[in-house]
């Protein structure tokens, strides 16, 4: 089976007018089957013949007596009758006209040019006639084509040739990339970047202004695309061998394209011109254009391909004219004029109508066209030439004119006109028709129309007669509506402008003529107007947000209304998906919603209020911003020893403008992908310089910044190496210490690997004495140090350091002073004195050491000292040895010790010290410091013994800093809306407690205590008394503190129950012990004041023993709540109670419970002395 295609430049055969001959291209494949079943409709000979031979007054009476079925189709090919039932591969259908070509064999042989026919008894017409062609896809010749060489710097053109088709071919070059060898990937063949230096011309040809190395390949391929059949021929490659000269000779512009100065092109109205200049030079030349030598229409002009190609669209007779396009460089300039011709293919002006006539009317055909040559018109009937034709002596021809005087039926039939000239041709059918008929009204009769108010209203009344009938407009029947707002057609109809209410109502269409007459009611209804109120706003959003439309309208009450939501024309739907993203749409009868929004939501929203009678529309603009697309088609062009064009195509920028591009670059060859930021350019700008470091192998990306954010980076450039050349950068850090009191180390910082510049990066290190008159010495070295020996001791030294390559040397660093070790000083200040001994601090006084024995550079004075005792003999103190540093300044020495604690022995010697070392200590001296305020009491404990007392106690000062005569006590309750007044006790030294009677449990205190010596009161310490809560609770006051809130137990609930319980248990075991002795376990229970044990009766040795328990009525002193709450482990060792003695005891265990209270009472008056009697018989704790 062949499959066929068609490409029509007009739809079907018009007979009313085309210019020119419509082409028709069929593409056939290259291995057709043998048989074919699917047929081709090649050309329709389309029924519109109606309106040429049978639009006239009879036409319902030929419609009915079958006049459309008596029309007949033939075709004509190539100017001869064409045979279709003679040809099997060719087929007519008969209702239409329409012609079907089986593609059996040899479609070659169906080329040509068709025409259709269309006859009945009235005439004939003739369609436009169609040029029917086969697609083809020939091959480029077989050729070898020799390897192309030019050296740097000079043009080349690269011819493309492709085959002539038809139809044209799309041509396109193509070409391994220059550096392949170092890409991560095989080859493959990629697209020709173009620039101002390299470009594809129109008839195909590669051309380049200027040749760079990086242009040597072999494979430059031409390929060629035939559109209809989808098939691209590729031309033998081209190898291109650039010479490399030492230096480039630049050389001013010269024109490849269009030879010479001048030239002449013309251009057909309405089609499209282009106009092109490619120049040669180095550096590459810059084109610009003039017209007439002045500007260009920039609205009508569009420049192209780096401004090498003007392009017009559609030319007009305004653009004829002198085109000049200027090639410029720094050496010079050129010029080429090209002067552009207009030319015109025949346009109507005015086109022959159908004429319907009644006998004896005059009329006239009229056949009016321009172009550019001035077309000739000839004129057809029924196909035939009118000189050909019957003569008709009513009928004049007079040019583009046909005049007929008194027509008769004898004027009947299909009038055709041609208008040529060498440019194309129009051709057109008319009919005219002589016929006698009463008037008829052709629509249907008593019809209602319904207009909106303000707008404009057509009343149909079309109408058929012969001779012509009056026509006659009225409301009611009343008058004759013509003037002001109405106006009456030619064809019947009537208009009124600017419908009102009042225009309600019905009107009366009336035509008549000698031959009768008829009439039509037409019924007119006027409607409020549709109005949007609230129209949707333009949005211009970031990715992401939401957004809200709104639209509300006002209607006409009598109509109903519906609201919708378009989006760039297109109905929108509940969910739409775009990409791989759902946007959700909320969707109302006035709001559109749109969540989350992403780019592909962007467009124009219309909400459509529509009713039955009209519809209103509102649209908005949705604008989404995003991060800018990256950039693509980086090319690096014009490289240098330092410096390389880059040049890239913008990416979108996602509705928010491009701001800035930022050029990073990768050159670590051991850590690839390692981008880093080499300078930032501006937004309109897409091709720049960038300077680059010698020695080091580039890769480049670039980013594209707006306002919402950075783009992803592109894709990287092609490789790029710059030369090598000697260092330029200067180490930094250049310093000059000695690590031993004979040597120098000379030492800076690495360049890093950038600032090479070449390989094999070495120092080359210059010192000398100063201040002497010997020669510079050097020493070169691989490493970032080095070392002098044998020198004397802080000897000064001048050194400089500059880096090298195997390109060369460096720049030198500037002269430095460095320094040879220094040595230990020799000498001791002497004179070390104190003066003006404060509590805290001291002056203290030396004389300085000789500067010679410094053996160095003098760094500082540092004092030694530490306190060897307290004045009060019985404070133990640290004697950690401390040190101060005083700068050395002056020449007299002088310097403040602070920090020191008062009434204490000190005792201090200093040194001096150098850069290295510190020198022999001065002798030792004592001071001792004055009495000082003293520090806060220790161990500050409040301590809630009763509910109506607050116990107050604390210890000395940790640091008394003199001699303590005594402590004061402020306190004063807490309130928060007012201030209390503050009460002040003072105490002797030897008192450290205090007890407050107070109101009421809640009342809380705020205590503040300070000890004080002569000097006066020294640091405090407040803490406020606990709250009143209902259990017994421990709070921590200070850092050792605590203070206990202490409450009666006895009235507690839980308490209580516990006691209940307890009671239940010994009543519960006193049982049992009825039970065990009634079976004969019996043993006595002796008082712990009675252990005087009876002996044992012989009867009860067999197992039976029987101990009497003698009621002993010795009072025993009631446990307090603290001895048996502080009971954390047990207390039933025997050895605790023992007092260093060893005692035996026989019993089970049974005493050692009555002895718990002993320990933990003796351990609670080591550490409360002078409270103890107090928290052993306090009643709080009762039980009883």
């Amino acid at each position: 089976l062949w499959t066929l295609f068609l490409w029509l430049f007009s739809s079907a055969p018009d007979f009313d007018s085309t210019r020119g001959t419509n082409a028709i291209m069929i593409s056939v494949p290259l291995r057709p089957e043998r048989r074919a079943t699917t047929a081709l409709a090649v050309v329709k000979c389309i029924r519109r013949l109606e309106q040429y031979v049978s639009r006239s007054a009879i036409h319902n009476y030929l419609d009915k007596n079958g006049f459309l079925s008596s029309l007949s189709f033939s075709w004509r090919r190539n100017g001869k009758y064409f045979n279709v039932a003679r040809d099997s591969q060719v087929s007519m259908r008969r209702r239409s006209g329409t012609l079907d070509i089986y593609a059996w064999a040899k479609p070659e042989a169906y080329e040509g040019e068709y025409q259709c026919v269309a006859t009945n008894e009235y005439g004939t017409a003739y369609s436009n006639k169609i040029n029917l062609r086969i697609s083809k896809a020939p091959l480029w010749p077989k050729e070898v084509l020799e390897p192309v060489t030019v050296s740097v710097g000079h043009p080349l053109v690269l011819k493309c040739s492709p085959p002539p088709g038809p139809p044209k071919p799309e041509t396109y070059w193509m070409s391994k990339p220059f550096n392949w060898p170092h890409q991560p990937h095989p080859p493959v063949m990629v697209p020709i970047k173009q620039d101002r230096r390299v470009s594809m011309g129109v008839n195909g040809d590669l051309y380049f202004s200027n040749v760079y190395f990086n242009d040597s390949a072999t494979d430059y391929c031409c390929n060629a695309r035939f559109p209809y059949k989808n098939i691209i021929q590729q031309k033998m490659p081209v190898t291109v061998r650039v010479l490399t000269t030492r230096m480039l000779s630049e050389a001013p512009p010269t024109f490849l394209s269009p030879a010479g100065k001048s030239s002449t092109q013309i251009a057909m109205l309405g089609e499209e011109l282009l106009l092109e200049c490619i120049a040669a030079g180095l550096p590459t030349p810059v084109i610009t254009w003039t017209k007439d030598g002045g500007g260009l229409d920039t609205t009508n002009m569009r420049v192209k391909n780096q401004n090498k190609l003007l392009q017009i669209p559609k030319a007009t007779f305004e653009d004829a004219g002198e085109y000049t396009c200027t090639a410029t460089n720094k050496i010079g300039y050129q010029e080429h004029t090209t002067t552009v011709l207009v030319k015109a293919a025949p346009f109507w002006l005015e086109k022959p109508s159908n004429l319907v006539l009644a006998p004896d009317e005059n009329a006239r055909l009229v056949c009016r066209s321009d172009g550019v040559p001035q077309p000739s018109i000839q004129w057809f009937i029924n196909g035939e030439t009118i000189e050909d034709a019957t003569p008709v002596p009513n009928r004049q021809v007079s040019g583009d004119t046909i005049t007929f005087h008194s027509v008769t039926v004898a004027n009947n039939g299909v009038y055709q006109c041609n208008a040529s000239n060498e440019y194309g041709y129009l051709f057109a059918n008319a009919y005219i028709n002589v016929l006698h008929a009463t008037p008829r009204i052709l629509k249907p009769r008593t019809t209602l129309v319904k207009v909106i108010e303000g707008h404009r209203a057509w009343l149909d009344c079309r109408y058929f007669g012969s001779p012509m009938p009056d026509l006659r407009w009225s409301k009611y029947g009343l008058g004759n509506l013509e003037g002001n707002r109405f106006k009456v057609h030619s064809n019947g109809t009537l208009q009124i402008r600017g419908i009102r209410m009042e225009d309600q109502g019905t009107y009366l269409c009336v035509v008549s003529n000698v031959a009768g007459r008829d009439e039509n009611q037409v019924k007119l209804e006027v409607k409020e107007e549709t109005k949007i109120l609230k129209r949707p706003d333009n949005m211009k959003v970031v990715r992401g947000t939401d957004v809200r439309f709104e639209c509300k309208a006002k209607h006409d009450p009598t109509v109903s209304i519906t609201t919708t939501w378009l989006k760039n024309k297109q109905s929108l739907t509940s969910f739409k998906l775009i990409g791989s993203i759902y946007s959700m749409l909320s969707l109302d009868e006035s709001t559109l919603v749109i969540k989350n929004v992403n780019r592909g939501d962007e467009g124009n929203y219309t909400c459509v209020i529509k009713t039955e009678m009209d519809q209103n529309t509102a649209s908005s603009r949705l604008v989404v911003m995003d991060r800018p697309e990256p950039p693509t088609d980086l090319l690096l062009s014009e490289p240098y020893e330092r410096s390389v064009r880059l040049t890239w195509t913008p990416g979108d920028s996602n509705n928010s403008p491009i701001k800035e591009y930022l050029v990073q670059y990768d050159d670590d060859d051991w850590l690839p992908f390692k981008w880093r930021n080499l300078s930032t350019y501006p937004g309109n700008l897409n091709s720049v310089i960038l300077q680059l470091s010698p020695f080091i192998i580039y890769e480049f990306r670039v980013i594209a910044i707006n306002d919402i954010g950075m783009s992803k980076p592109s894709r990287s450039s092609e490789i790029f190496r710059t030369g090598g050349a000697p260092p330029d950068a200067i180490p930094k850090n250049l310093k000059g210490v000695g690590t031993w009191r004979n040597n120098m180390m000379i030492s800076w910082e690495a360049l890093n690997n950038r600032e090479w510049n070449g390989p094999h990066l070495k120092y080359l290190v210059w010192w000398k004495r100063r201040d002497s008159r010997e020669e510079w010495k050097n020493a070169t070295t691989w490493w970032c140090k080095y070392y002098i020996h044998n020198t004397d001791t802080f000897t000064p030294y001048e050194i400089k350091v500059q880096a090298v390559n195997d390109f060369g040397l460096g720049p030198e660093s500037p002269v430095i002073i460095g320094y040879s070790g220094e040595d230990r000083p020799t000498a001791a200040p002497l004179n070390l004195r104190v003066s003006k001994i404060e509590a805290t601090k001291v002056n203290v006084h030396w004389d300085p050491v000789p500067h010679s024995s410094i053996m160095g550079e003098l760094k500082e004075y540092k004092v030694y000292f530490w306190r060897d005792s307290s004045q009060l003999r019985w404070l133990s103190v640290s004697r950690a040895m401390k040190s101060r540093a005083f700068p050395a300044s002056g020449p007299r020495l002088t310097g403040v010790l602070s920090g020191l604690m008062p009434y204490s022995n000190y005792k201090m010697y200093i040194v001096v010290a150098n850069n290295r070392y510190e020198g022999h200590p001065s002798n030792t001296i004592d001071f001792s410091t004055p009495e000082g305020t003293p520090s806060a009491p220790r161990s500050f404990r409040i301590q809630q013994r009763h509910l109506d007392t607050i116990w107050v106690d604390w210890d000395t000062p940790g640091e008394p800093n003199g001699i303590v005569t005594g402590y004061t006590l402020k306190y004063q309750t807490v309130n928060a809306t007012r201030g209390e007044e503050v009460l002040v006790e003072e105490f002797p030294p030897n008192i450290t407690s205090f007890a407050l009677r107070r109101y009421d449990r809640y009342t809380r205190y705020r205590f503040t205590i300070a000890a004080r010596t002569r000097i006066g009161v020294g640091e405090s310490y407040t803490e406020e008394s606990p709250h009143y809560t209902t259990e017994g609770k421990t709070q921590r006051v200070s850092n050792n503190t605590f203070a206990r809130d202490q409450v009666d137990l006895s009235t507690q609930g839980w308490v209580i129950g516990v006691m209940c319980a307890v009671a239940l248990f010994v009543l519960i075991l006193l049982v049992v012990c009825f039970i065990k002795r009634s079976r004969g376990g019996k043993y006595p229970v002796r008082d712990k004041k009675a252990v005087t044990m009876e002996p044992v009766d012989d009867k009860d040795q067999e197992g039976s023993f029987d101990y009497r328990e003698e009621e002993t009525k010795v009072g025993r002193s009631q446990t307090t709540a603290d001895t048996i709450m502080t009971r954390t482990e047990s207390d039933d060792s025997l050895v605790d109670y023992a007092d260093g003695r060893e005692i035996e005891f026989n019993e089970d265990g049974s005493f050692i419970g009555q002895y718990t209270g002993l320990k933990e009472r003796d351990d609670r008056d080591t550490e409360f002395s002078e409270s103890r009697s107090q928290e052993a018989h306090s009643p709080i704790y009762s039980f009883a």
